[in-house]
């Protein structure tokens, strides 16, 4: 059902213009996409959306804008030069190769979906009386899948952690998983490589000097904290945006936009003193899983997943998973980033990069909350949710995106009941009229009915009928998508009301 609904999702993308393959006329690109008119929409008003939330209303968050392209030194500071790598693991029989710990992930997911099922019969089979928490934790077969699920954790944290490539292998072979094309299970050794892609810098190549493409954005905040220090005049605690895109030659590609070798992320760090990240990595915990319900998708799609292995940099961090239709997976991360970063630049820049704060009287390193959500992987999510197949009354079904109005690529549709006497020149003039305002649609082509259905298959939340009455008496039909409802009001009517339904204190407020 999932791999179906997954399936139908991506067709849905390509057909109404949100996500086309790249270079689709020459056979395309692996795991490359490029927007379509609807999807670059939908792009920009999510990062609008993030942007307004952790900028606009914070005063003490300011944005910057870094380059691609940045000194090699960089890199190496941050540690990417040396251990950037994926454990990769290749089938004999396939020629395929996979991420060996996505494997074994994908194995534990297959145990998790045996503990739903059991979860789904039993609900089915107890009704109003069923108590899952007591179902999932006396259950014996339940117990027994989820002890399974924690050995296999375990071994592969543990072999992650040591960068034991042996290890690693010896589980994948240890839980019998099979290659999902050949079926055979031929494996060869487990291997590193490294996901930078790299480049070259001059017009003369014996001159040329070597330099990559960001494997993330974050960097480019911390090398430009002395910058935004002495320009903006922050006082800590603040932080720094920046969205952009990031570049990772993902060697396994998969699930459409999930996981890309070309694409964006939304980051902040925040900057701290000393000794209170903890409490300022539970208020930003908060703050983001508060921003992600504000969109009211439903809570049931999101979940926190504490890391149980730390990157050596963290002393805390945390994932927002969220239920695309192949299973729970990271969405952001909100990391505890110690003084690591400013610290490690410091010492490969010589550069002094600190902060005197003003109350303790005290010179120090800042601590670093950070939280990074990728772009791409929220219009996913953003598009998983949204997607309905609903029955009418009339036994037709309707595809329709239910996207919260304040991201829609459209916001409103303004559609003439016929193409006469008169009724497209007045709904032209109310399309241009909202279009100051608002991403508005002007259709007059097909019966009304196929014109909602178009209008509901790209999400756009409200639509405007103009029809003879309008001429009569200035009013016209207001449709909202999601319950179908209609509403006459007049037509001078319209902006207020949009602009009621749509402003941005009604979602983050």
């Amino acid at each position: 059902m999932s791999d179906d609904l997954f399936k139908k999702i991506t067709s849905h993308a390509k057909e109404y213009g949100f996500v086309f393959p790249s270079s689709e006329i020459y056979d395309g690109l692996s795991a490359v996409y490029d927007y379509g008119p609807n999807g670059v929409l939908l792009k920009n008003n999510i990062r609008d959306y993030w942007w307004k939330a952790m900028v606009q209303l914070h005063e003490n968050i300011v944005g910057i804008d870094a380059a691609i392209f940045m000194h090699p030194r960089v890199w190496k500071a941050s540690g990417h030069t040396d251990a950037f790598n994926d454990p990769l693991i290749d089938n004999r029989d396939s020629k395929k190769r996979y991420r060996a710990d996505q494997l074994v992930e994908d194995h534990v997911a297959k145990i998790q979906a045996k503990i739903d099922k059991e979860v789904k019969k039993a609900r089915k089979r107890f009704g109003d009386d069923f108590d899952e928490e007591k179902f999932l934790n006396e259950h014996p077969r339940v117990q027994k899948y989820k002890a399974q699920i924690t050995d296999i954790e375990m071994r592969l944290n543990q072999a992650l952690a040591a960068q034991d490539l042996a290890a690693l292998k010896q589980l994948i072979e240890d839980l019998q998983i099979a290659d999902p094309v050949s079926g055979t299970r031929n494996w060869t050794d487990v291997k590193q490589f490294n996901l930078m892609f790299e480049t070259q810098l001059g017009a003369v190549a014996g001159n040329a000097q070597s330099l990559y493409l960001r494997p993330e954005t974050a960097q480019g905040i911390f090398v430009n904290f002395n910058n935004v220090l002495k320009t903006s005049r922050m006082k800590i605690p603040f932080g720094i945006a920046q969205t952009g895109k990031a570049f990772r030659n993902e060697i396994i590609a998969r699930q459409f936009i999930f996981r890309m070798r070309e694409f964006e992320q939304m980051e902040m760090q925040f900057f701290v003193r000393p000794g209170t990240e903890m409490q300022w990595y539970e208020t930003w915990k908060e703050k983001r899983m508060q921003w992600h319900k504000s969109l009211r998708l439903g809570d049931a799609y999101y979940r926190f997943k504490d890391h149980e292995q730390l990157a050596h940099y963290a002393n805390a961090a945390t994932d927002i998973e969220f239920k695309f239709p192949f299973g729970f997976k990271e969405l952001e991360g909100i990391h505890s980033r110690t003084d690591f970063d400013l610290s490690r630049h410091e010492e490969f820049s010589g550069k002094k990069l600190r902060y005197f704060d003003p109350e303790t009287r005290e010179t120090y390193v800042p601590y670093v909350i950070e939280t990074s959500i990728g772009l791409d992987r929220m219009f996913l999510a953003v598009l998983s949710a949204s997607y309905k197949e609903e029955t009418l009354d009339d036994g037709s079904v309707r595809t329709v995106l239910k996207i919260p109005a304040i991201l829609a690529p459209v916001k409103v549709a303004v559609l003439p009941l016929l193409r006469k006497d008169g009724l497209p020149e007045a709904a032209r003039r109310i399309y241009e009229n909202l279009r100051w305002d608002f991403m508005a649609q002007y259709d007059d082509k097909d019966a009304i009915g196929r014109r909602y259905r178009r209008q509901d298959a790209i999400g756009t939340p409200y639509a405007v009928t103009v029809d003879h009455q309008s001429l009569d008496d200035g009013t016209v039909t207001l449709r909202e998508r999601d319950s179908m409802k209609q509403e006459r009001i007049p037509a001078e009517e319209i902006g207020r009301v949009l602009r009621e339904k749509l402003k941005l204190s009604s979602w983050l407020g």
